[in-house]
């Protein structure tokens, strides 16, 4: 598991004082960069070799301006191309968000997905969570 910790920004409210439901896609991305760099150690955009093919967010209690948010992010699903990142948002204890992203180990010159290294999958492992 890696950890992250938000501190949500008076702009990321709405107007009922909530965190915005836009701005948890985005805390997870950012929350995804350690899972990438063991893709992509490097992180040259130039030699890119993954695509998010699906994200949701599930929204479970109410995410308030005033502290900071855990982000939590492990890997729930290694296929032969595919992963899947699950996130979670905890506040004050209290899990508000969980969030999930499909990404795709992929070619752009061939215009085609391609296998999960081994040893990237070795690495994914030690993120595993059961769901």
């Amino acid at each position: 598991m890696f950890s992250e910790i938000i501190t949500p920004r008076f702009g990321d409210t709405d107007a009922c004082g909530h965190i915005n439901n836009a701005v948890l896609p985005a805390w997870f991305e950012h929350a995804r960069n350690p899972i990438l760099g063991i893709m992509h150690p490097s992180m040259d955009y130039k030699t890119w070799n993954t695509i998010v093919a699906h994200i949701e967010v599930d929204f479970v209690a109410q995410i308030r301006l005033e502290k900071e948010v855990e982000i939590r992010t492990y890997i729930s699903k290694i296929g032969n191309s595919s992963y899947e990142i699950y996130n979670e948002a905890w506040q004050n204890g209290i899990l508000s968000a969980t969030g999930k992203a499909v990404l795709i180990h992929y070619d752009f010159v061939q215009q085609k997905s391609v296998p999960l290294p081994e040893e990237v999958k070795e690495k994914f492992r030690e993120h595993w969570i059961e769901l």
